[in-house]
């Protein structure tokens, strides 16, 4: 077994293989996720540690604090390939600048598997939840259905730089110029990462919005931070009912606008499954197991899959309202 890395801004978490009977592992596995300490990256760890414990594996998370940060995250993946772990899955919060570290990692020999993603070159594979673009669309279904399909709406992306949220801002854009021509984007899309990131970063560029264009109708939120920021801002321009807020998040994220209606409906995939799919990817590559199209990841949402170039489609978005949001209370 190759030897665990000093971390360096780490929240690290190791499976209890003794209490388990496993005396070692079988490999190392580094995830370095875009940050550390929120639920969504807390419960991804709670998945990995789960296929840790059922397949001899070794798993730690490792990344930036709180809050996205490209040099930090970097800095991260650079610990692991010092180190010689085995195996690193990454979800980086630029792709294009983790292309040169993650090329050091394969030549290395160190199997490289991305989430969230697509295109990423320096990978053995890229693992998508879904189609992108497919997703955005139904979020912009989501906000027209809340709105009565009509009115200004704004698109918060957590970064320019995240891929995937791009990706799901230009299907939901797609989506309402298709089905909803009484709809319109009061301004081009923002980032929480203007005002620091994470839900503070959202609340404030929410609170600008509002501030900008007061007949603004709905946003989307596109990082996980961002419904719950959004709500507050809302709350606060005593807006709730009039502004619809909708978008990724969590129930334990989203919960108080939940219940106090100021968010109607929430959108994600379970990070527990995806991070267990992506380490499913790559113990296949360690044991020298082939991947094809249709595999399956033995995790919901990756059972039937769809490989396309270096990305594996799976299928595991969910809706959540107030009345099914106790069935995935994480």
């Amino acid at each position: 077994m190759r030897k665990m890395p000093l971390l360096f801004m780490v929240v690290a978490v190791l499976a209890l293989f003794a209490a388990c009977g496993t005396a070692s592992a079988q490999y190392v596995v580094a995830n370095t996720p875009k940050s550390v300490g929120i639920a969504w990256w807390d419960r991804m760890q709670e998945g990995n540690l789960k296929f840790a414990v059922l397949h001899g594996l070794e798993v730690y998370q490792t990344g930036p604090a709180g809050v996205a940060d490209i040099p930090v995250q970097l800095a991260a993946i650079e610990d692991a390939i010092a180190a010689g772990v085995d195996a690193i899955t990454v979800i980086p919060t630029s792709p294009e600048a983790t292309e040169a570290v993650l090329r050091r990692a394969m030549n290395e020999g160190i199997v490289v598997i991305s989430h969230e993603a697509e295109n990423l070159e320096n990978v053995h594979f890229n693992l998508e939840a879904f189609i992108n673009e497919a997703y955005g669309a139904q979020i912009m279904d989501n906000l027209a259905a809340e709105m009565g399909e009509e009115g200004g709406y704004a698109i918060m992306v957590g970064a320019f730089t995240m891929r995937s949220h791009m990706q799901w801002a230009d299907g939901a854009v797609a989506r309402q110029l298709e089905r909803y021509p009484n709809m319109y984007q009061v301004t081009d899309r923002v980032e929480d990462a203007a005002q620091g990131g994470g839900t503070e970063g959202a609340y404030l560029v929410a609170r600008e919005v509002i501030a900008t264009f007061p007949d603004i109708k709905g946003f989307i939120g596109c990082d996980a931070v961002d419904p719950p920021g959004i709500a507050r801002a809302v709350e606060e321009a005593g807006k709730a009912g009039e502004i619809a807020v909708t978008g990724t998040c969590l129930v334990s994220m989203a919960r108080e606008f939940l219940e106090s209606g100021t968010i109607k409906t929430i959108s994600f995939w379970d990070p527990s499954d995806a991070g267990q799919a992506m380490l499913a990817l790559a113990l296949k590559i360690l044991n020298g197991e082939d991947v094809y199209d249709g595999i399956d990841l033995g995790v919901p949402g990756y059972h039937e899959t769809t490989l396309i170039g270096n990305t594996i489609y799976g299928s595991a978005w969910v809706n959540v309202t107030t009345e099914n949001m106790a069935d995935y209370d994480f």
